[in-house]
C-alpha cells in the first residue's frame, strides 16, 4: 500500500461526540485532545511522516466564552505535556498560525516546544492554532510586501516557490492526502494553498471514535486515486 507522506486532518465532531452520550461539549475536546496523541503514534506507525491537524480556528473565537477559555486551558496542558511526549517519542512539533493572537504564556510555551523538538527525527507533527488560510496569506503578502519595499526582494522575481517560502508551512511539503472527520464537507478555511492537489476524505466518523482503522481506509481510498496534478 502506497503510503502518503503527509497527511492533514480537520479535527471534527468533539462536541457532537460528547453530546451523543449526554455529557457537555468540553468533554468532547478532552477526548479529541487524547485522540490526538494516539493518532500521532499510529500515523509515524504506518509510514506517514507529516502530521498536520486542525485544532484551533481563527474563527472559533466566536464561539462562547466558556468554551473557548476551557479550549485554552485544554491547550496550556497539551503543550506542557507534549514536551515530554516529543523526547520520548523523538517528534517534531510546529505551531502554524498567528501566535501573536494567543496570551503571553501559550506563546512562550509554543517556543519552548518548538526549540525542544527542533532536532527530533521522528514524525512531524505541525498543530494549526489560531489558523485560518487567508490570515496566513494576507501575512506572507504583508511580509513579502515588506521585503520588496526593503529592496530584499523584486517584484518580477515573485513565483509560486517564493511565495511557499513567507507561508507557515514554508519547510514542509504539502499534504498528500486531508481527512475530514465529522461528515461535514468543506475546508474550512484550512490550508487553502497547500491543498491544491491533495486528495480529499471525508467520513462520518467523529473525531474521538476515529482510529487506526479509520485511518487505514482513507488511505486505502487514497490509494485508488490517480494523482496526475493536471497532467494525462
Amino acid at each position: 500500500m502506497n503510503i502518503p507522506s503527509h497527511v492533514a486532518i480537520i479535527l471534527d465532531g468533539n462536541g457532537r461526540w460528547a453530546k451523543k452520550r449526554f455529557m457537555p461539549r468540553n468533554y468532547g475536546h478532552v477526548q479529541g485532545s487524547k485522540n490526538v496523541e494516539k493518532m500521532c503514534e499510529v500515523a509515524w506507525n504506518l509510514g506517514i511522516k507529516y502530521l498536520t491537524v486542525y485544532a484551533f480556528s481563527t474563527e472559533n473565537w466566536k464561539r462562547p466564552p466558556k468554551e473557548v477559555s476551557m479550549l485554552m486551558k485544554l491547550l496550556r496542558d497539551y503543550l506542557v505535556d507534549c514536551i515530554e511526549r516529543t523526547t520520548k517519542n523523538n517528534m517534531r512539533v510546529r505551531i502554524l498560525g498567528d501566535k501573536t493572537g494567543l496570551s503571553d504564556d501559550i506563546r512562550e510555551a509554543i517556543e519552548r516546544l518548538e526549540k525542544v523538538s527542533a532536532k527530533n527525527t521522528g514524525l512531524n507533527f505541525s498543530i494549526a492554532l489560531n489558523y485560518g488560510s487567508r490570515d496566513e496569506m494576507v501575512r506572507a503578502m504583508r511580509h513579502m510586501a515588506g521585503d520588496v519595499a526593503e529592496g530584499k526582494l523584486k517584484s518580477w522575481e515573485i513565483t509560486e516557490q517564493v511565495f511557499s517560502r513567507y507561508l507557515d508551512t514554508w519547510d514542509i511539503p504539502d499534504p498528500d492526502l486531508m481527512i475530514r472527520t465529522s461528515g461535514e464537507q468543506r475546508l474550512s478555511n484550512f490550508l487553502l494553498w497547500q491543498l491544491a492537489y491533495t486528495e480529499f476524505y471525508f467520513t462520518d466518523v467523529l473525531w474521538p471514535d476515529f482510529g487506526r482503522d479509520e485511518l487505514i481506509a482513507a488511505i486505502e481510498q487514497y490509494n485508488l486515486r490517480e494523482r496526475r496534478f493536471g497532467g494525462v
